[in-house]
């Protein structure tokens, strides 16, 4: 390398001494002077030899210092390698030590599986040998007891599942009366606010109207030549005339409250005007049926404006019109329908829940009772039909379908829509119940209490909202009559249809009687 730099200097140095002896022998050929050329020639000379001292100086110090660069660099990579090879060694010295501390923990591992493998047989066969005791003293046993193995297991299920039932029968007694602590008293509280704050007339409607006459000469007009008249009324209105002997009273049946409302407003009409003739009894019979379909308007929208409730289609305002003159149990279904909405409203406030919609799902909910009898279907059903139809919230949607239990309640408002129609159900006077039903639902109360071991009678009381039930206290004690009212509320939620709640009372009653002689 050091000779290639002086044969790069020397090849400079020869050009530059080329141009300058080029120089000066053209400046010596143009002006002749030989003795200035040979001094510049000399002068040449020297600068050139200096320049090439300068550059050999130069270029010895840069292969100098490179030199030692290079050195330094060797030195330093020496240096590294030797503390890597360091760091190696121990590195191998440690494995080396940890390779033979692995040896040993195998071995010890190989000696312990060994024993454990012993160990195992001898437990195994232990095992065996405690097997064939257990089995000879399970055939011992047998023998002295008379009882086999599967029977004895039997008979401990049923003795530990009899003592569990009674464990479990006071755990859940003692939970139920927790929760009850605050559950029942919040729910009480919300209902006695709700129906403080609430309060309707009982009105029950009949499947007759009576309609007063104002002397009995009327009946005969009514009656028309050869019965021509009251045929005409029956068969226009659809309803039954009964004149009997009451006087100056007539009686209109049929179980379509509307069809009784047309035509008591008809007879009246005609009574009034005189003139009774199939042509003017057909006349006012229609002129009835246009006032009704206002009227109808005008109950329905007289119930949407007492609730505050707006933004309500007119099919619907017709059609809730039409549940005035609809009855269930004897229940107006419009006065019923606002009630249940009233009620569900007042519940929702002391919920924080939308008041004027738990209102509307409360209206709407029996909606399809207004034409059930027109079309197929369950009133649930047709109620959601009509709802869908005129694009009503989905709460309302699932109040209306969950509120007898069919689906699932999906929302508080739905909750208490149901709880709601339970309420106006079941206040006193609100429906009417045949004699036959009533006491068939005492008895299947009753049957259900006595079909349980234990019971000796249970007694319906309270037209039917308590059922007290009597156990046999030598065959039941106290903690399995808790139990057993669990039981009957059970079979009765499972079994029967009732409005409003039943408590069920279990009593165990131990008495000791003396007579003295």
């Amino acid at each position: 390398m050091e000779n290639v730099a002086i044969s790069i200097l020397l090849v400079l140095i020869g050009f530059f001494v080329g141009i300058i002896l080029t120089i000066i022998f053209n400046n010596i050929k143009a002006f002749g002077a030989n003795k200035k050329a040979q001094k510049i020639i000399e002068d040449a000379n020297k600068e050139a030899a200096k320049i090439k001292k300068d550059f050999l100086l130069e270029a010895k110090e840069e292969a100098y210092k490179n030199k030692k660069e290079v050195e330094d660099e060797i030195r330093e990579k020496k240096k590294e390698f030797k503390e890597a090879e360091g760091r190696i060694i121990l590195r191998e010295t440690n494995m080396d030590k940890r390779d033979g501390n692995l040896q040993k923990r195998e071995e010890m591992l190989d000696e312990r599986e060994s024993s454990l493998t012993e160990k195992q047989k001898n437990i195994q066969k232990e095992l065996d040998e405690i097997g064939e005791l257990k089995s000879r003293e399970i055939e011992a046993l047998e023998n002295v007891s008379k009882i086999s193995k599967e029977e004895a297991k039997e008979r401990l299920f049923k003795k530990v599942e009899d003592e569990i039932g009674l464990e479990l029968a006071g755990f859940i007694k003692e939970k139920e009366s927790e929760a009850k602590l605050v559950s029942d008293k919040k729910a009480k509280h919300i209902l006695v606010e709700s129906m403080q704050r609430y309060a309707n007339d009982v009105a029950v409607e009949q499947t007759v109207t009576v309609v007063n006459l104002p002397s009995d000469d009327i009946k005969g007009k009514i009656i028309g030549r050869e019965g021509r008249n009251i045929r005409t009324i029956e068969a226009v209105t659809g309803v039954d005339l009964i004149i009997d002997d009451t006087p100056e009273a007539f009686v209109l049946s049929s179980f379509d409250p509307m069809r009784r409302e047309i035509a008591r407003i008809t007879v009246e009409t005609l009574i009034r005007d005189g003139r009774i003739h199939p042509a003017r009894i057909e006349e006012v019979y229609d002129k009835t049926c246009k006032e009704i379909k206002v009227k109808t308007r005008e109950y329905g929208e007289e119930a949407l404006f007492n609730l505050g409730i707006t933004k309500v289609d007119s099919d619907i305002v017709e059609l809730l019109g039409k549940l005035h003159f609809r009855s269930s149990y004897g229940q107006n279904a419009l006065m019923h329908s606002v009630e249940v909405a009233n009620l569900t409203g007042i519940m929702a406030a002391e919920l924080g829940e939308n008041v004027l919609l738990a209102k509307r799902a409360g209206l709407l909910h029996d909606i399809g009772k207004a034409i059930d009898h027109e079309i197929e279907g369950s009133h649930i059903d047709i109620g959601l039909e009509i709802a869908q139809k005129y694009g009503e919230d989905p709460e309302v949607l699932n109040a209306i379908e969950s509120h007898h239990g069919n689906t699932d309640a999906s929302s508080v408002i739905s909750e208490l829509v149901a709880i709601a129609d339970a309420l106006s159900a079941s206040r006193p006077g609100a429906r009417n119940d045949s004699l036959e039903n009533y006491i068939k639902r005492l008895q299947d109360l009753e049957n259900i209490a006595n079909n349980i071991q234990g019971v000796d009678k249970s007694f319906a009381i309270q037209a039917g909202r308590e059922l007290r039930v009597l156990v046999q206290p030598d065959k039941v004690d106290d903690l399995a009559s808790y139990k057993i009212a669990r039981d009957v509320k059970e079979k009765i939620e499972e079994q029967l249809q009732y409005p409003g709640t039943i408590k069920v009372t279990v009593i165990r009653e131990v008495r000791a009687t003396e007579e003295a002689m």
